[in-house]
């Protein structure tokens, strides 16, 4: 009867360090993930969509749950890239005024449709946004010699309108601004860097606009967005440094390459 009692508890024991070592390995890779996702944001702007397929795939959440949650860690991205880019010099804010404003609006209309969207239709929208996110990537837009200034009411529509489509998508998506806005102003032959210093203030906007659905939806889950949001803001710190001194063609390449692997998985697993 001891042998059998010492024997159960020590396949117990045995269970207990099995499940601490499977969590610890999955917050280490989570904590990973997060800080690549982090650098990316920091770098070329786009990379937060990385982190809604990871967290639907590998973390265990809802794909309600992992736009969401992911969402609302930009905006603390959003906060130091804008604070980072701001002491370089690097935002325009006649260019990026009137795309927050309009992302303002729509971001919340974005996640509130998202909300009443059955989980396997946004699964499969969502995973071919990443694709396509990838696809960019990998092939970027080569911008002409002529340049925007954001100077004229025509201009500034022009800019409200890309603040509208990139607030809509980032809180239908969860994937953050950037996303979109980055690709629209450089196609609109808006200077590349000047994209990417507008998409961190912008994440701060579209981030808390649709997180305010997702936060009465439910959706937002706390303990993870914790541990992301520590590691994604050590990867913009990394991320913003390296973007002013260095080529980010590698970073891209490799962001657009896990854009399309991950959104690929994701769609496979969905149908």
């Amino acid at each position: 009867t001891r042998l059998r009692a010492h024997e159960k508890a020590r396949r117990a024991a045995d269970e207990r360090a099995g499940r601490l070592r499977r969590r610890l390995s999955s917050a280490l890779l989570l904590a990973a993930v997060a800080a690549f996702v982090g650098l990316l944001i920091g770098t070329v702007g786009v990379g937060g969509v990385l982190m809604v397929s990871f967290l639907a795939l590998f973390g265990g959440l809802t794909i309600h749950q992992a736009a969401a949650t992911s969402l609302f860690t930009f905006l603390f991205t959003g906060i130091l890239g804008t604070w980072l880019y701001q002491r370089r010099g690097s935002i325009d804010w006649r260019i990026s005024i009137p795309v927050c404003a309009a992302a303002l609006l729509f971001g919340f209309l974005g996640a509130a449709v998202a909300a009443v969207i059955d989980a396997r239709p946004l699964a499969i929208i969502i995973a071919v946004i990443i694709i396509a996110a990838g696809v960019y990537i990998l092939i970027p837009i080569k911008v002409t010699a002529e340049v925007r200034d954001g100077r004229g009411w025509r201009e500034q529509t022009l800019l409200a309108s890309v603040g509208a489509a990139s607030g809509f998508g980032s809180g239908f998506s969860g994937a953050g601004g950037p996303l979109f806005s980055v690709p629209l102003m450089v196609i609109l032959r808006y200077v590349p860097i000047t994209a990417v210093a507008t998409s961190q203030v912008l994440q701060i906007v579209a981030a808390t606009s649709g997180s305010v659905e997702n936060y009465r939806q439910g959706f937002i889950d706390w303990n993870t967005a914790a541990v992301v949001t520590v590691f994604e803001l050590l990867g913009v710190i990394v991320g913003v440094r390296l973007a002013h001194i260095a080529s980010a063609l590698v970073l891209r390449r490799l962001a657009g390459a896990l854009c399309v692997v991950t959104g690929g998985l994701l769609l496979a697993r969905t149908l």
